[in-house]
């Protein structure tokens, strides 16, 4: 069984996150710890237009929750609140409902379908996008303050 939590898939994705490191200006950044594990993740952002133009992101996680920053991080630019939040709730209703795997932009979330079985490790699979959903909210706010 532990095979199919520490699958090829999710191996493959952890070990290839792109955009790490920092911005210098972003509109937000947002830490993020689990509770139950000790991973961490932080993540900055531009947005332009109301999509995501630049990211950054550091992440000290298991293979897991680098596996789902790493997903999150190759397909974030371009990316809209909404985008955002409905993957991160798919990924919700797929670890803790039997949901279906979120389509879209975020499909490479398949590969951590095996996490389903171990609830321990469900908080940190969603780190990153609730991080995500979190720097969009805190991005979309600052910039609407500045320009509006």
């Amino acid at each position: 069984m532990i095979d199919d939590l520490y699958s090829s898939d999710v191996l493959r994705l952890a070990a290839n996150i792109e955009h790490i490191g920092r911005l210098d200006a972003p509109h937000a950044r947002v830490r993020r710890v689990s509770r139950l594990c000790g991973s961490e993740l932080e993540l900055d952002l531009v947005i332009d237009g109301g999509v995501v133009a630049d990211h950054a992101l550091r992440v000290k996680a298991c293979a897991l929750g680098q596996a789902s920053a790493a997903v999150l991080s190759a397909h974030l630019r371009g990316a809209s609140l909404d985008d955002v939040t409905a993957a991160r709730d798919g990924l919700l209703a797929m670890l803790k409902s039997d949901g279906p795997v979120p389509e879209g932009r975020f499909t490479e979330l398949a590969a951590l379908d095996g996490a389903r079985e171990y609830p321990a490790r469900h908080q940190s699979v969603m780190l990153a996008f609730e991080a995500a959903v979190e720097a969009l909210t805190t991005a979309t706010e600052t910039t609407t303050r500045l320009t509006g």
